[in-house]
């Protein structure tokens, strides 16, 4: 099976030196399950030809916001419409879920009560899920006929599905401890506040459930299995 990942960013360097860019993270996530990897670098205008290019999509996390104005971010809105359309399996993670439901017809916008930032607790199929997250963006409005899986108090659309092909998570799945930590350094400290940086390394520890949500991903990309 070939799965086409929609790369929408790039990590730091300094983590790219020891985890990879954030193509290869997503590989690591998903591997022992006999896919191909097509990688298409839509931040940098690298874009497939048409969905048939792919079994399956991902679209990957970025430091961009999905209401930014840059040329690659209409074309590839058309192009998961072209998906949907096409009856792809598309999952798409942070900002690949803000994407999609900007792309179906939902709001984007940054959340008054600011960032959220490692460790994480949703309530997803009624379990208590933990993942790690990055991201100040959320999806506020949802397009039609979107259903909500999984959400917290301070994420209310966390998880979300657009019928049996699509599903979309705000928080990052491939993200493990030592990523995260790499965020904090290169990213967080100077910008983020001390408070937010201190909670997210105490989280470092702390275990996550990033083989279910690798599991849950491997089953809309090989069944068409979202709900």
């Amino acid at each position: 099976m070939i799965i086409g990942i929609l790369q929408t960013g790039h990590l730091p360097e300094e983590i790219q030196a020891t985890n990879g860019n954030i193509d290869v993270v997503f590989q690591r996530l998903l591997d022992g399950r006999g896919y191909e990897f097509r990688v298409f670098r839509v931040v940098d205008m690298d874009f497939p030809t048409s969905p048939g290019d792919a079994d399956g999509w991902l679209i990957t996390g970025s430091k961009h916001g999905a209401y930014e104005d840059l040329p690659w971010i209409p074309r590839l809105e058309a192009f998961i419409r072209e998906i949907r359309d096409a009856a792809r399996p598309l999952v798409g993670i942070c900002f690949g879920h803000q994407i999609i439901a900007q792309a179906l017809g939902g709001k984007v916008e940054k959340f008054s009560g600011g960032w959220m930032v490692g460790r994480q607790s949703y309530d997803f199929d009624g379990k208590t899920v933990d993942l790690n997250a990055w991201h100040q963006d959320q999806v506020t409005v949802l397009p039609e006929g979107a259903q909500v899986l999984g959400s917290s108090a301070s994420c209310e659309n966390a998880m979300v599905a657009y019928g049996d092909r699509i599903f979309t998570v705000q928080a990052h799945p491939e993200f493990g401890p030592e990523l995260v930590q790499g965020l904090i350094t290169h990213r967080g400290e100077g910008v983020l506040s001390d408070d937010l940086l201190a909670d997210a390394r105490v989280g470092l520890s702390k275990p996550v459930d990033n083989p279910a949500l690798a599991d849950r991903l491997a089953a809309v990309l090989e069944k068409g299995t979202a709900t």
